[in-house]
């Protein structure tokens, strides 16, 4: 009996753990980090890997829409085109992209810094 039930609570405490690792959320940090994702010139996150997850897609699509909600904010604030505010988000974003991490380049291709 003592075996079974603590063949039971194992069996409880990996699947509980297993869970856990699924639904932990991918961070755009890590993501950056990993080569996953980069930077672009238009200001929004691209997908770098040529197979994304679900998960990485998720966080591009989150990621992007929570940008260009920003930018058009900023861009009927000032009454300037979204493109080129887009602009100066994607030169201080690729300006401040970290060693080892990746942004596209002028030709369309992703480039490590």
């Amino acid at each position: 009996m003592i075996r079974t039930m603590t063949k039971v609570m194992m069996v409880c405490c990996a699947l509980f753990m297993s869970a856990s690792v699924a639904f932990a959320a991918l961070s755009l940090p890590a993501a950056k980090a990993d080569g996953l994702v980069g930077e672009k010139p238009d200001g929004l996150l691209g997908i770098v890997t040529s197979a994304p997850s679900t998960e990485v897609q998720a966080l591009v699509n989150s990621t992007n829409s929570q940008r260009m909600t920003k930018y058009n904010a900023i861009a009927a604030k000032n009454n300037t085109p979204i493109d080129q505010i887009q602009g100066l988000a994607g030169q201080k974003l690729i300006n401040s992209t970290g060693p080892g991490e990746f942004f596209m380049n002028a030709s369309g291709g992703w480039q490590k810094k």
